[in-house]
């Protein structure tokens, strides 16, 4: 049987991998959010977590294994490519090395714990989410299933990154802040998200089923 990938599909895909590559570049940043100080990143990574919700919810979880790998895939790329970029000789004018090193150079150890993280984080948000949908014979409602799935991938990455990246360098007592904060920041922005993403999750749904009508036509 031929298989057949939808435009809607393949806009996911893109959005899903971009936002992952945007939200590693923005990991350099840090800000004051109240009493806590977290990343730039917090701000784009979770709307990879969302869109990998909508996928499991309309095309089912090994597709949206598929994308999570693509993610993982299309990262690693990036991170070589801007190595190689700083590894390349500047000529005698070029003078934002530094700049360059500080913002893309990551040490391999941030690396090797954002790339574990964001793989193991992903398949699991995916993993509880197809397992709640299929629990029942109607499954649990979307928006329950969308935020436990959450908590639980969030948890996962944060779990394997801050050992991983900081332990030893950091004390454990701040790790584990880090770990139980930012689960809790990215869920809670999974929740005040959701009416856009349940919306977003019909409009996907109608589309595609009209897609599958028309195909049938044919």
């Amino acid at each position: 049987m031929k298989s057949t990938v939808s435009v809607t599909f393949l806009v996911l895909t893109l959005l899903f991998c971009v936002c992952l590559i945007v939200s590693n570049l923005m990991e350099i940043k840090t800000i004051d959010a109240g009493p806590l100080t977290i990343t730039a990143g917090v701000i784009v990574f979770p709307i990879s977590y969302i869109i990998s919700d909508c996928i499991v919810e309309i095309y089912g979880f090994s597709r949206a294994r598929l994308v999570i790998w693509l993610g993982f895939a299309m990262n690693l790329l990036v991170t070589i490519l801007l190595q190689i970029g700083l590894w390349l000789p500047g000529n005698a004018d070029w003078t934002g090395q530094e700049a360059m090193s500080l913002i893309f150079g990551a040490t391999p150890r941030i690396l090797c714990a954002s790339f574990t993280a964001f793989l193991c984080g992903s398949m699991v948000n995916a993993f509880v989410m197809a397992r709640m949908k299929g629990k029942r014979s109607q499954g649990e409602r979307f928006s329950r299933r969308a935020i436990i799935s959450t908590l639980w991938g969030e948890g996962t990455d944060s779990l394997i990154f801050f050992p991983i990246a900081f332990g030893g360098v950091l004390a454990w007592d701040t790790i584990l802040t880090l770990i139980l904060t930012q689960t809790l920041l990215k869920t809670a922005y999974e929740i005040m998200i959701l009416p856009v993403t349940i919306r977003v999750v019909k409009r996907l749904r109608a589309a595609e089923s009209r897609l599958e009508s028309t195909q049938n036509v044919a």
